[in-house]
């Protein structure tokens, strides 16, 4: 018989693979060999995950896009990587076992699911088509939320996977297990989570694009623990003390009206209160007293000033970008906004559907500062709906369920903005690519769009995690948008916002960071979150409304002083965390404690710090010994970045030296005719003392301070100076400088 050699190898080849087909038909590219090469952690990002690949093999990032692997797997490299006459020889499988060597080290061992499912997948000739292996569509882990009292120290996680077909398989072996705290738990191969701390766990539970959270609960053994049954205010701290009740916690107990005013001033404000208020407010009577307050704050010009301030610092209302006219243009709309309680939804709706010039409808000048269609696309997303993008720029994002494709559509629907210069004022410095001068119009060209890099076409515009609506009559894709993000029915808005007007309140984020809301980063209380979202959408996205329902709790009432049972706590509200004094805030405050006229330069005498429109960004800088620089060394944001981070309360040893021996601090002491003035002509030296403590302190001296104070006063030669020397102390105190 003749054969040509060509026939004959495809002959051997046939008969190799059908007798391997009969072990091997189970087996799913999609379902088994994808699954297998995630549980080996080949596709991590410190693996063949990696943006680059390792050693000439590129995988997807976690198993994000079975097409891209299976090429790489089966057709990379002219396939070298298998070996369909000797399964076992294949280089995937002696490199990932460790047989030869391999920087990764031992990937796969012989005995394990994953090399079985690899090795028979291979020997079956390596089929991509799963027509009859059903889609995974839904994953169940058991328990999804547990406490476990000492001396319980371990559980058992199940994983369920249910298909297309209706079928379900235990999925428990075969699925990944993240711890998402470091140094709580461990958790082995088969999913049993093991203590190592107390705490509060989480663990990430991955099997093909699917993922799940669990949340865990160890907590410490407490037979003398009683509970003190405090009462609630309201629904906040009815999911506040349910679950510090769980941890063996008891709140401490309420802040004195002294704390109170201070806080409340400070959070509504941006600045202690005037001593005269202080004490009218300590010595009223009634049982309303606080709610009334917050109702006085609320409509005084600083709320407006301090609470434009939060939003102008995600909004990069800077001058670089914006050009001095535009910031101040931008700054004032979005200060009306506050003032005339617009609502939030409909403040943030203007801003996305905006168009025209910068100078006469400010709210353009969000597309001013975000200059590129991805720039808009994570700027929205981030500010608006509490997601971070960024990562999903190069490949699918790690820790979150967006794609590439997700990431430049929803950029696609910013795409066709653009700029007509309608001044062309040639920047302060040539070199600074960000810098602009001169009215700007925001339109739509219909000729932009933007390309997707990762299949090299059109991107098509689609909102992020939704289908694109058929547009209505003169209706275009911003509008759309607008209306869409902003919705009472979207899934993401009304949480983001209440999460920052809760870590506003709180010092920091039932979801910290506040814009990273994802599944890897769960709230420490989800149905608190879920019922403030509510709650916000109720009042019509009122601001004032949130604001007055998280004040009158008991939990933003509780006092700084830790009890026994609670002292550790960072994370749930037990007792109220003392934060340092944001640099507008500390600035402030130091003027009007010591009623000293603000002068910054550029902006007209009396401007306080709270109500500069953003910072004159550029070259140089703020002068070195200048309040300006001030403010820049205590955290004010350049505003580069729509990113609460960027503004820090960190201390460092500028910031000690700013308040021993800068000329901020002491011009404000030494100033002529600040309060120090007027206390000097008085004789009574008890009264000047109770002034200048509720003035910087916001309390009354104690009785071992007012007889110090006192003696410093009544023996100084020069009264002045010993006025300046206690005013100074005070300053410096830690009861200034920190909300307690």
């Amino acid at each position: 018989m003749n054969c040509s050699i060509p026939s004959l190898v495809g002959a051997c080849i046939t008969l190799a693979l059908s007798s391997a087909v009969s072990a091997a038909e189970a087996v799913s590219f999609r379902n088994d060999v994808m699954a297998a090469i995630s549980k080996a952690g080949c596709n991590l990002g410190t693996c063949h995950g990696n943006a680059t690949g390792k050693g000439g093999f590129k995988l997807s990032l976690r198993g994000q896009d079975p097409d891209f692997d299976f090429k790489a797997l089966a057709r990379d490299v002219s396939g070298r990587r298998v070996n369909l006459f000797a399964p076992e020889r294949s280089l995937l499988l002696v490199k990932g076992s460790n047989q030869i060597a391999h920087e990764g080290g031992r990937k796969l061992d012989p005995k394990t699911w994953e090399y079985q499912v690899l090795r028979d997948w291979i020997a079956a000739g390596m089929p991509r088509a799963d027509s009859d292996a059903p889609e995974v569509i839904k994953l169940t882990v058991t328990p999804s939320e547990l406490v476990l009292d000492e001396p319980q120290d371990r559980v058992q996680i199940k994983v369920q996977a249910s298909f297309a077909n209706g079928s379900q398989r235990d999925v428990t072996e075969r699925s990944i297990y993240e711890p998402l705290q470091n140094g709580l738990v461990e958790v082995s191969r088969s999913g049993l989570v093991r203590r190592l701390q107390f705490g509060e766990p989480g663990v990430l539970v991955r099997y093909l694009n699917h993922s799940v959270p669990v949340r865990l609960t160890f907590v410490k053994a407490s037979p003398a623990f009683t509970w003190s049954h405090p009462l609630p205010g309201n629904y906040i701290d009815s999911h506040i003390f349910s679950k510090l009740r769980t941890l063996r916690m008891n709140p401490s107990a309420l802040c004195s009206d002294e704390v109170f005013i201070r806080r409340a001033w400070l959070d509504l404000c941006g600045m202690i209160p005037p001593a005269d208020e202080a004490r009218a407010f300590e010595a009223d009577t009634h049982r309303d007293k606080r709610a009334r307050l917050i109702d006085r704050l609320m409509v005084r010009p600083e709320f407006a000033d301090y609470w434009t301030l939060k939003w102008s610092d995600v909004l990069k209302v800077e001058s670089r970008t914006l050009d001095t006219k535009g910031l101040r243009a931008f700054h004032g709309w979005i200060r009306s906004c506050i003032a005339s309680n617009r609502p939030v939804n409909d403040m943030v709706r203007a801003m996305l559907a905006s168009r025209g010039s910068t100078y006469h409808e400010p709210e353009t000048n969000f597309y001013r500062a975000n200059r590129t269609p991805e720039l808009r696309a994570t700027t929205a997303a981030q500010v608006f709906l509490g997601t971070r993008l960024q990562c999903a720029q190069c490949h699918n994002h790690p820790f979150d369920r967006w794609t590439q494709d997700d990431y430049y559509n929803w950029s696609a629907v910013f795409a066709r903005v653009d700029y007509k210069i309608l001044e062309d004022i040639k920047p302060r410095d040539k070199s600074d690519k960000h810098e602009f001068n001169g009215e700007q119009v925001v339109f739509l060209n219909a000729k932009l769009n933007l390309q997707n890099p990762r299949t090299g076409e059109k991107a098509q515009a689609r909102f992020l995690g939704a289908d694109m609506p058929r547009l209505a009559e003169k209706e275009d894709e911003l509008q759309a948008a607008a209306n869409w993000l902003t919705s009472p029915q979207h899934p993401l808005f009304a949480k983001a916002q209440a999460n920052r007007i809760w870590y506003h309140l709180m010092g920091h984020g039932l979801v910290d960071p506040v814009d990273d809301m994802r599944l890897t980063n769960p709230a420490s209380h989800p149905q608190l979150l879920e019922e403030l979202a509510q709650d916000l959408v109720r009042s019509g996205f009122d601001l004032r409304h949130l604001i007055r329902t998280i004040m009158l709790s008991r939990t933003y009432q509780l006092d700084s002083t830790p009890t026994q049972t609670n002292a550790a706590d960072l994370l749930n509200y037990s007792h109220h965390l003392p934060r340092r004094l944001s640099a507008e805030q500390l600035l402030d405050s130091l003027y009007s404690a010591l009623r000293v006229t603000p002068d910054f330069n550029g902006w007209e005498r009396g401007t306080r710090a709270s109500q500069i429109p953003g910072p004159a960004n550029g070259r140089g800088g703020p002068a070195p010994m200048s309040p300006e620089a001030f403010l820049a060394q205590f955290g004010r944001p350049k505003r580069e970045l729509s990113c609460e981070c960027e503004r820090t309360a960190d201390t460092s040893i500028g910031q000690i030296f700013q308040f021993v021996s800068g000329p901020v601090v002491s011009n404000a002491v030494s100033q002529k005719y600040n309060r120090l003035h007027s206390l000097a002509k008085n004789a009574d030296n008890g009264a000047v003392i109770r002034d200048l403590y509720w003035a910087v302190l916001t309390r009354a001296p104690n009785a071992d301070e007012s007889k110090v104070m006192e003696a410093l006063l009544a023996s100084a030669k020069d009264r002045r100076l010993a006025l300046e020397d206690i005013a100074w102390s005070l300053v410096n105190a830690k009861e200034f400088l920190l909300c307690k």
